[in-house]
């Protein structure tokens, strides 16, 4: 999907404006904003390039930051270290590779394939690796991902208001959401520049974690306001995004944070994080009670949202017994991991990530992701504790954990890629391999770490 001559000017124009953000800005300052505003603001657009991956917005800022850390901050590139934690998102970018040899699809389509995971997950979790690298870098994340959801509160104030699409508006095309999606609770849902309104409301959530993560920490002003007054109207902002599952997602992720703040135990994050385990494991065998968990959330819920559950789970269960003829490396790409009737029709639905990496690269690429997400917030749970998770220099990477580890239980219900999330975990990874000695400085305030 390409588009008109405006969007292919502000893709392709991208690229540029990132070396003059380089240019003008501090590296790590410049990286995270390239990155937050080719996210939030850059058409839902893809231009197919030979010999290199879809170019989409992520694609347009990878690009601009590598080839501007050549330029503007060699050092950086050769300062990274390879280490253990490293290890499975190596086995998840490598993976595709591996099930398109296996599946007898030919070592091209596995290098494409393998191309396009680099550029989608490989380089956000380096640029977190090598940029952000400390406390400091990750407080600078989270403060930007705050900023970031201010931003964009007039946007959705106006989509919801006047039941319209910005991105039509501005760019002249649509994202593919389906009309119906946008109507919710007798309002429009916004989703501005975004691929889709469920994208927005986990985007929402995690500006509102960190912000009052923020706030509570003791950071009172941003961009010369009240932290209160910023931090209440992203709250009414991110109820107006009317998504569902990103409230569940809020009330969890606060839930998780205020039991660590108070008890000084991440209890919930562990109970959180073998949940997603235990249900991606039921997933894979087959094991899953479907009708069980239908029956008991029929008593709560009404009509409308468990008959989306029910087609959810009914879909996954076709597709996992579909996936569990080729379990190990799946079924490699051209569709052969959906179900087709008799007549080849394409009867099957994938509204999850995990279900479709386990029909497409199998248990192995489902653990390599599984893994390259949750390793670095495990990493960093045993690393600080969550006594230290109340300290200025601890509490945003701490914060940041807590929506990582959300993102990838949302995961496990929706299909929405976010590269903001493996920046994160690039940057929790440095954190929880570092030195002792480092860590020891970092903890007493010492940010002597590339800035």
């Amino acid at each position: 999907m390409g588009g008109n001559a405006f969007v292919s000017l502000m893709m392709f124009s991208w690229i540029p404006a990132v070396l003059y953000i380089f240019k003008r800005y501090p590296a790590r300052q410049a990286m995270i904003m390239s990155f937050i505003f080719a996210w939030l603001f850059l058409p839902v657009a893809s231009f197919k390039i030979a010999g290199i991956p879809p170019y989409n917005k992520m694609a347009a800022a990878c690009y601009g930051i590598l080839i501007a850390t050549f330029i503007f901050d060699p050092k950086r590139i050769t300062s990274f270290k390879f280490s253990w934690i490293d290890i499975p998102i190596v086995l998840w970018c490598t993976s595709a590779f591996i099930s398109s040899v296996v599946n007898d699809l030919g070592a091209y389509d596995g290098f494409s394939t393998t191309q396009f995971q680099i550029v989608t997950w490989g380089v956000p979790y380096f640029l977190g690796r090598i940029y952000l690298n400390s406390f400091a870098g990750l407080r600078q994340l989270a403060i930007g991902l705050f900023i970031g959801g201010l931003v964009y509160m007039p946007f959705c104030w106006y989509e919801s208001r006047t039941f319209s699409s910005l991105h039509i508006l501005v760019y002249g095309m649509d994202t593919g959401r389906d009309a119906s999606q946008s109507i919710r609770y007798g309002g429009y849902r916004p989703q501005v520049f975004l691929e889709h309104g469920l994208m927005l409301g986990v985007w929402l959530m995690t500006a509102c974690i960190m912000g009052i993560t923020l706030w509570r920490t003791g950071i009172k002003r941003i961009l010369n306001q009240p932290m209160g007054l910023l931090v209440s109207l992203l709250l009414i902002t991110f109820i107006i995004s009317r998504s569902t599952g990103a409230y569940t997602l809020l009330l969890i992720g606060l839930a998780i944070l205020l039991v660590a703040w108070q008890f000084r135990t991440a209890i919930l994050l562990w109970i959180l994080i073998l949940g997603i385990c235990w249900y991606l494991y039921m997933g894979v065998t087959g094991t899953f009670p479907n009708k069980q968990v239908i029956d008991t959330l029929s008593q709560t819920f009404d009509a409308e949202r468990i008959g989306s559950v029910k087609f959810r789970f009914d879909n996954e269960e076709i597709l996992g017994a579909r996936a569990r003829e080729s379990v190990m490396f799946g079924w490699g790409g051209f569709g052969r991991n959906r179900i087709f009737d008799e007549y080849g029709k394409d009867v099957s639905v994938t509204d999850s990530l995990w279900i479709i990496v386990f029909g497409i690269q199998g248990a192995y690429g489902l653990m390599a992701l599984t893994a390259s997400i949750l390793l670095p917030v495990i990493s960093f749970c045993v690393r600080y504790p969550a006594k230290l998770w109340l300290r200025p220099m601890v509490a945003p990477a701490a914060a940041l954990a807590v929506c990582i580890t959300l993102y990838m239980f949302d995961s496990v219900l929706n299909a929405m890629v976010n590269p903001i999330f493996m920046l994160a975990a690039g940057g929790l990874a440095t954190v929880s391999v570092q030195s002792k000695q480092a860590a020891t400085a970092q903890l007493n305030g010492q940010m002597a770490t590339i800035s």
